[in-house]
């Protein structure tokens, strides 16, 4: 039987740099074959020890590319015969970093901390952190005192932020064949789309025409329905007088037309509006009066507070730019802190007194002008008193459709409808929502300072403007001709300077880009066009 040859010994073998010569390939072979040299045999365990190659002398630096090449088919050859170790030392960069630092002893750091000039270091660093933190106290005081104070908004009543709808005629404005209270529930969605905060309804007690005595002021209209209707619309309440049955039933407020027709009117609205007022300050009082002229206007208004009238004071005007200026800013600066309202009669519509191409630009100037602005049904759309056959005068019948006349011999065009009016963005009553909506959240439009501009002949432009909130200018061209204006700084006072340029919100006349960007200095209108422009505050 043959003998077991012994296992190849296994070795740590470390390969020390020799420079390049004929005898090089002899040697590795020399290693790598070990059974043919009589120097080592296979039974001699090779235990060499490990050298680091950074200790070795220059000659024996690690090799180079070549010879590394070199190197790597002698261990290839040796592992055929064996397991070769090699072990390559650290670089000496390594070496030191693995030295240990030992710092500043305790007694060292103390001895140091203590020395004058740390000591001096110190406080003056705490000085100065003091004097920092105090600098700061003392500027962020100063902002907070020389910052401008917000203005004090006024107190709001709901007839101050947006405006009032007349609803004279229940019947002309529901249809004449089935207008009543409890028919007037069906239209309270459409009323909420015209974003105004109060309908005046009415009258609907019972009122024999020509005939006082038959009078009721207690008793709903037959006509118009039951007092059950009417507590389906508001609260019902034990009856005391005419004023004080209506108000406990739920209203808001009442309306009397016609006031200068009293012996006393000042002492009757007086009163009336104390026995209002008992019932909350959120309670409202209008009176009405065909008459235009102001001294007899002033002399309503002197003996009440928060009385709103409604009168024809505007519809004397000749419907220009420079009259109409007039007539506003002399109305405001008569009746003084005292809250107006805006409207051309107590109970008429704006057709019955403004051309067609007017219509737009009165509905620009009522929703941006300081007070609440009145409209009565129908003048949203434009409605006409008489232009239709069949039409009352007095009260026309309000058009939902082109069915609201069904006797009418003509069918009736969609676009003087609500139905028609609605799907049109570039209507009129697409453009009675758009101000109203705007008017109700625009603190500059509710309670602004206002101020008017000095424009060309056929303009009239004013300012809106209240304590940092977004500016608004108006610009109002009652000619009919193209118009070119040139705004600038004019005589007003810090607060309500002009910038040179503003940005578009809206046009009367459709087509205009709005969001556009317009040199006031090089503005141009069209015929019967108002532009409703803003920009914001600057310190």
């Amino acid at each position: 039987m043959d003998p077991v040859p012994p296992e190849p010994s296994t070795g740590v073998v470390s390969v020390p740099r020799q420079p390049p010569s004929a005898h090089s390939e002899p040697d590795v072979q020399g290693l790598s074959a070990g059974d043919d040299s009589g120097a080592m045999s296979q039974d001699t365990e090779v235990d060499m020890k490990e050298v680091e190659l950074n200790e070795l002398e220059p000659e024996k630096q690690p090799m180079n590319a070549a010879s590394e090449a070199a190197m790597a088919m002698a261990v290839a050859g040796a592992e055929k015969n064996g397991l070769v170790k090699i072990k390559v030392a650290e670089d000496e960069a390594e070496t030191a970093a693995a030295a240990k630092f030992t710092g500043l002893s305790k007694e060292e750091l103390l001895k140091v901390a203590g020395s004058p000039a740390w000591v001096r270091t110190r406080w003056a660093l705490l000085v100065l952190f003091w004097l920092g933190w105090l600098g700061m106290l003392a500027g962020a005081v100063v902002i907070i005192v020389r910052a401008p104070r917000c203005r004090e908004l006024p107190v709001q009543r709901w007839w101050h932020t947006g405006a009032l709808y007349r609803i004279g005629d229940l019947q002309a404005f529901q249809g004449r064949d089935s207008g009543n209270l409890a028919g007037l529930k069906g239209h309270l969605d459409y009323l909420s789309t015209l974003k105004v905060r109060g309908f005046v309804l009415g009258p609907i007690h019972k009122n024999q025409k020509d005939d006082v005595a038959e009078t009721d002021l207690l008793q709903i209209d037959p006509s118009l329905g039951s007092k059950e209707d009417f507590g389906s619309l508001l609260q019902s309440a034990k009856k005391k007088n005419a004023l004080e049955f209506w108000l406990q039933a739920g209203v808001d407020g009442f309306q009397v037309r016609d006031v200068e027709k009293l012996a006393n009117a000042s002492s009757f609205l007086s009163e009336w509006q104390n026995i209002t007022k008992s019932f909350g300050e959120d309670r409202l009082l209008i009176a009405g009066t065909d008459s235009s002229s102001l001294q007899q206007i002033l002399s309503l208004l002197e003996s009440t507070k928060d009385l709103l009238l409604t009168n024809s004071y505007l519809s004397k005007s000749d419907f220009t730019g420079e009259r109409t200026k007039a007539l506003v800013t002399e109305y405001l600066d008569t009746i003084g802190s005292h809250w107006c309202s805006w409207s051309l009669s107590q109970a008429g519509l704006m057709t019955s007194f403004l051309p067609a191409q007017l219509l737009r630009l009165y509905q620009l100037l009522f929703f941006t002008l300081p007070g609440t602005p009145i409209f009565s049904y129908g003048d949203e759309i434009g409605l006409q008193t008489a232009a239709l056959p069949g039409q009352p005068v007095e009260a026309p019948v309000m058009l939902w459709d082109e069915s609201s006349l069904p006797n009418m011999p003509e069918s009736i065009s969609a676009n003087v409808t609500v139905k028609g009016q609605n799907e049109d963005p570039g209507s009129l009553l697409s453009l009675f929502r758009r101000l109203s909506d705007q008017r109700s959240k625009e603190r500059s439009l509710l309670h602004g300072d206002f101020h008017a501009l000095s424009s060309g002949p056929g303009l009239f432009s004013y300012i809106r403007h209240w304590d940092q909130n977004e500016r608004f200018l108006v610009v109002l061209n009652f000619g009919g001709v193209n118009l070119s204006v040139k705004l600038g700084p004019s005589n007003l006072p810090a607060s309500a300077g002009l910038p040179a340029r503003a940005n578009l919100l809206l046009s009367t006349r459709p087509g205009r880009e709005e969001g556009a960007s317009l040199e006031l200095e090089h503005l141009n209108l069209e015929p019967h066009e108002g532009l409703l422009l803003h920009f914001p505050y600057v310190a």
